[in-house]
């Protein structure tokens, strides 16, 4: 399959087989992950690799228990990571600068290229993956969990494995809907009904809107999936994150 197939194909696997990822084929793909592009060549993302079950299962309350922590062979949790990068500075007399907010978002980028990249490979080898959202939410606890040092935050979560399901594709919004040209053209209230009318029609959005005892999908997203009150609650979590890891100095 080419790769632009994998890219158009891409479905979400939450259910894998019991098969173990091979040791070779996994450093593959970690391998290819790491030729994603990074600012400066600095390369301040570390990846945690776990398939001890025991340690999945302790990770499994830090994802609210999603199935897939445990039972996928592999969990990779991508790190920004300045520790390393400080290190080397020190150890060569140069004096880093990075405990600060920019530089947490420079890692954070380079995390997140690095697992597309990972992504991508394995679904390239037939393997199944699945980004979990949850990490950035409770990061403290995976902090904890996978002992990481000041300098290092975790950014997304990603389990991987021989998928045992094939769901369909989950929808997108239409190209025209994400894609400006040359400047940003603002959206008028018709643009807006036209370009989520599909998405509003799908049964299984109808489903979510009754089951929620809501008037639109849109009130699913704002007063169930993801209310103000809990924004604020895990962003307030995440920046006392970020000053004990050392990126919020001034």
């Amino acid at each position: 399959m080419a790769l632009i197939d994998t890219l158009l194909n891409h479905r979400t696997i939450r259910k894998y087989t019991s098969e173990p990822v091979a040791e070779p084929l996994l450093n593959k793909i970690l391998e290819a992950g790491t030729r994603a592009s990074t600012t400066g060549n600095m390369q301040v993302y570390s990846i945690i690799v776990s398939k001890d079950q025991k340690m999945k299962d302790k990770l499994a309350p830090c994802h609210f228990n999603q199935p897939m922590i445990k039972e996928a062979p592999v969990v990779l949790t991508f790190c920004a990571d300045f520790n390393r990068f400080n290190k080397w500075c020190n150890l060569r007399n140069a004096e880093p600068g990075y405990d600060n907010f920019l530089s947490f978002v420079t890692a954070a980028i380079d995390a997140l290229l690095v697992a597309q990249n990972v992504c991508v490979a394995a679904e390239s080898e037939g393997m199944g993956i699945c980004y979990l959202g949850t990490t950035t939410y409770l990061a403290k606890n995976i902090i904890d969990v996978l002992e990481l040092p000041k300098g290092v935050v975790p950014i997304t979560t990603v389990t991987l494995g021989w998928p045992d399901e094939n769901p369909e594709q989950v929808d997108r919004l239409p190209l025209e809907s994400l894609i400006h040209s040359e400047t940003y053209h603002d959206y008028s209230d018709e643009d807006i009904d036209r370009m989520y009318a599909e998405k509003e029609a799908r049964e299984d959005s109808k489903g979510f809107v009754a089951e929620n005892n809501k008037e639109n999908l849109a009130q699913v997203f704002t007063d169930v999936r993801y209310k103000k009150t809990d924004n604020v609650t895990f962003s307030n979590m995440l920046l006392e994150v970020l000053r004990e890891q050392g990126f919020m100095n001034q």
